[in-house]
């Protein structure tokens, strides 16, 4: 099978209620699609996000309870958990600097060119300003200040933990958009699902306290039956605004 143009598998995507019972998926290629979603644009490229396949029959299972036993749950092959993990900024900026430093070459940081040292100094110095705090006293504080200092010169306003927390799921939303295409790109479908117990879906599958689930996205092949109805968007006159 031809592999679709990237226009092609959006306009292929849809969100698939019910999947083939007759029709396997291939988990490798279902990885390769995974791969293609750890590419996609993340925030600081901090990659606050982690995926987990399962193709494990029983864990399927619990699954589906865990996903209130929707059609696509209960029908899908696979599943696909997307996990946001704002937890993990401190790792991840600490493995940007290890990769910078890398990419520099073995110097003194006093050799650094300007442009290499600010880079440097926004893993080492802006990401904890903007991502540490404590009960969310701070990133109030934060919050505060930067809006005074917002008064006489444009600045960044989102340092509270709620805004850092939407940051991060927009990049694993970013990322589970990848793969929902890629897999379109292959003839394959899915079905990103938000109702959940989340609480559930964390014990299942070990998914640390501080991690937040992002999407639960079940995968498989379409069924004549599994598109409810006709595509519906809203006019795009009405969202398009040319400035």
């Amino acid at each position: 099978m031809t592999e679709k143009t990237v226009t092609e598998a959006i306009a292929h995507r849809r969100s698939v209620r019910v999947f083939k019972d007759d029709v396997d998926i291939d988990a490798q290629k279902v990885k390769s699609c995974i791969e293609n979603a750890v590419l996609a644009a993340t925030s600081s490229n901090l990659q606050l996000w982690e995926f987990y396949h399962i193709t494990d029959q029983p864990t399927l299972d619990k699954m589906k309870a865990a996903c209130l036993d929707q059609n696509a749950a209960t029908t899908a092959k696979q599943l696909v958990v997307v996990v946001a993990r704002k937890d993990l900024w401190k790792k991840r900026a600490k493995a940007n600097i290890a990769f910078l430093k890398s990419v520099y070459g073995d110097k003194k940081e006093s050799e650094y060119s300007k442009r290499e040292k600010f880079a440097l100094n926004y893993y080492k110095n802006l990401i904890p300003t903007v991502y540490t705090d404590f009960l969310g006293i701070l990133g109030w504080l934060k919050f505060l200040a930067f809006n005074i200092i917002g008064l006489f010169k444009p600045i960044y306003r989102q340092v509270r933990n709620s805004d850092m927390r939407i940051v991060a799921h927009k990049s694993a939303g970013l990322a589970a958009q990848n793969f929902m295409i890629s897999m379109a790109a292959i003839g394959y479908d899915t079905c990103p699902m938000e109702g959940s117990d989340t609480l559930k879906v964390k014990r299942i599958l070990g998914i640390p306290y501080r991690a937040e689930i992002n999407m639960v996205i079940a995968c498989g092949v379409r069924d004549q039956k599994g598109i409810y109805g006709p595509r519906f968007r809203v006019p795009f006159e009405e969202v398009y605004k040319k400035i």
